[in-house]
């Protein structure tokens, strides 16, 4: 017998919503809703964002465009990706993304399993639900998400 859970219905513009790194991320479920099997969240990503190469050891991570233009590199490819561009990062695949235009640009993020939303919980800014910005990333914040990273299975390389 499977343990029943309500569905998870939420509204635009709630959801726990941090800055990480400069980019702002609404959770619109967590593994904690999910019962560990996946997590999901909307990113605004700022004109010039988005993280260094890194390989996760733990989850696959999907990303739908919803808006803007994102630069995907994939073990050292770049594909440049508009709206409805979906990509999935095998686990272990180095990759980054970025907003390399001058406009923000909007995406679903999604791994699974679970787990990877609580380091961006552990290491982001909290801000308000509905926020469309974030503060620009400060040295502590990065620093804690290099300390972080490697507890979540994450590893990150550092920029050439």
């Amino acid at each position: 017998m499977t343990d029943y859970r309500e569905p998870l219905l939420r509204p635009p513009g709630e959801g726990r919503t941090v800055g990480v790194v400069g980019d702002v991320y609404r959770f619109l479920a967590t593994g904690a809703e999910t019962d560990g099997k996946y997590a999901m969240w909307e990113a605004l990503v700022t004109p010039g964002s988005g993280p260094p190469p890194h390989r996760h050891s733990r989850e696959e991570e999907s990303f739908y465009v919803l808006e803007g233009e994102i630069t995907f590199t994939v073990d050292g490819r770049e594909v440049k990706a508009g709206p409805g561009t979906f990509a999935n990062m095998n686990v272990g695949s180095l990759h980054s993304f970025g907003n390399r235009s001058d406009k923000p640009a909007r995406m679903i993020i999604s791994v699974a399993p679970a787990g990877l939303e609580q380091m961006f919980f552990e290491t982001g800014v909290p801000l308000e639900p509905g926020a469309e910005s974030a503060p620009p990333p400060s040295p502590a914040e990065i620093d804690r998400l290099l300390a972080a990273a490697p507890r979540y299975g994450v590893e990150i390389l550092p920029l050439h």
